[in-house]
């Protein structure tokens, strides 16, 4: 069974925002603007991306 995959880039700064935001940008592997990684779309996944959305796009 092959997993789906997520590719998202950080479109937005971590500065000025509360220290949870920031921690979720970096368990879904981001710190700078223009990161991207491709991670396995889990429910776990989803929910970050959920909570951190004004500060990344979803590229694919």
């Amino acid at each position: 069974m092959k997993k789906e995959m997520i590719k998202i880039r950080q479109s937005g700064s971590a500065i000025r925002r509360s220290k949870r935001q920031a921690l979720y940008l970096k368990s879904l592997g981001l710190g700078k603007i223009g990161a991207e990684r491709e991670l396995v779309a889990d429910n776990s996944v989803l929910k970050l991306i959920e909570k951190v959305r004004h500060m990344v796009k979803v590229v694919s």
